[in-house]
């Protein structure tokens, strides 16, 4: 009887004890889980610390996932024959030389649209021109009209034309002899940017007008021809566009289809008299 009751004392003894040990078990998984989910929570609180105030390291971290998930794009179209994603540049439209025409005022919508029309180019990059000539044309105090003839004449706004002489852009500036004005727009190849061929060549010609004394003859000095017997009627066609231009600005009906003549350069040669700044301008 005493051997079956220590048994039994034996057995529930065990039993205790191995309840014990698995609540023990368990209180302690719980404490190690609750203690390791308030050490996450901390760490991604700290992470979110560090990223909120390092705007550098967020960037960083942001760019390259960007990257990562657009290579995984491009990867995905060139498997499936695509290339033109690969190519993609959504940033792309900000160097477009470009405005929509109802963003123009009135004057200038109506000038834009009879350009595109007499030079069977795109509204769009002519409004650019025209809202730029207006900008420019106020700060230098030159008719935007005139500027926009000078473009006209010169090269019918391609903003890629080259003469013989090396006249470039829309202007036609002297790119080589107005190396200096390009620095400002981090140098000479923005000769082909439209607004920044706009732009040196509207001070060329304001030197030239200032230098003459007067438009003509300032015009005389900006084709190169200050030293010629004559222009070859440069002045008079770009000066002919510019009292069409004006006409349209003011609101009056002008046919498109006057006859242009091209513009063709030839070099002139020196003058006798040594005056270098007349020479700085030949074209």
């Amino acid at each position: 009887m005493t051997t079956r009751q220590d048994l039994f004392s034996l057995a529930r003894h065990t039993r205790d004890s191995a309840s014990l040990f698995v609540k023990d078990i368990g209180n302690g998984l719980l404490v190690v889980s609750h203690n390791t989910l308030a050490l996450v929570g901390l760490a991604v609180v700290s992470v979110l610390l560090v990223f909120t105030s390092q705007a550098g390291l967020r960037e960083k971290l942001e760019s390259a996932t960007l990257g990562w998930l657009s290579a995984r794009q491009e990867a995905r179209a060139e498997a499936e024959g695509s290339t033109l994603m690969a190519a993609a540049e959504p940033d792309a439209i900000a160097r477009a030389t470009a405005t929509d025409p109802r963003e123009l005022s009135r004057q200038q919508a109506a000038v834009a649209h009879w350009l595109a029309r007499r030079y069977s180019v795109a509204p769009e990059p002519i409004s650019r021109l025209v809202q730029e000539a207006w900008a420019v044309g106020q700060r230098a105090k030159v008719e935007p009209t005139l500027i926009l003839a000078i473009m006209a004449i010169e090269s019918r706004f391609n903003p890629f034309a080259q003469s013989s002489v090396g006249a470039q852009g829309l202007m036609q500036v002297m790119t080589r002899v107005h190396d200096d004005k390009y620095e400002a727009f981090g140098g000479t190849l923005a000769a082909f940017d439209p607004v920044t061929n706009l732009r040196v060549g509207v001070q060329v010609l304001k030197e030239c007008i200032q230098r003459a004394g007067g438009l003509e003859e300032g015009l005389r000095y900006y084709v190169g021809a200050a030293n010629l017997a004559e222009d070859t009627g440069y002045a008079a066609r770009v000066l002919s566009e510019h009292e069409m231009l004006k006409a349209v600005a003011a609101g009056r009906t002008v046919p498109t289809m006057t006859t242009v003549r091209p513009l063709v350069r030839e070099a002139a040669s020196a003058p006798s008299t040594g005056d270098s700044a007349q020479v700085a301008l030949l074209r």
